[in-house]
């Protein structure tokens, strides 16, 4: 089952995405700039071999919901993400309303 829900932060609107796969969960959070994901994100991907589209993007991993993925340190932040003040160890609130 895919779930998409619009999701509000301090009044700043970003889409949620729950995508419910056998024995585990895709997560994401979006809005047009970027987004952040569960641990399945392959950022060395976004880093290397697609650089040239900068892809804002990071990770968290140990989420299994849309609330831990808000709450959950970032792991791994993709280059282009450091343009917007993004660093890993920021918990993924806090770099949604960077790109809000």
């Amino acid at each position: 089952m895919i779930t998409v829900n619009p999701l509000e932060i301090d009044g700043m609107f970003f889409t949620a995405i729950t995508v419910e796969l056998p024995k585990t969960n895709l997560l994401m959070i979006s809005n047009e700039i970027g987004y952040i994901m569960c641990g399945a994100l392959d950022v060395d991907v976004l880093n290397d071999v697609l650089a040239e589209r900068k892809v804002i993007a990071a990770r968290a991993v140990g989420v299994k919901t849309i609330d831990d993925l808000l709450h959950a340190p970032l792991e791994k932040i993709t280059n282009a993400s450091k343009a917007y003040g993004w660093k890993s160890g920021m918990i993924g609130r806090d770099a949604l309303m960077k790109i809000s």
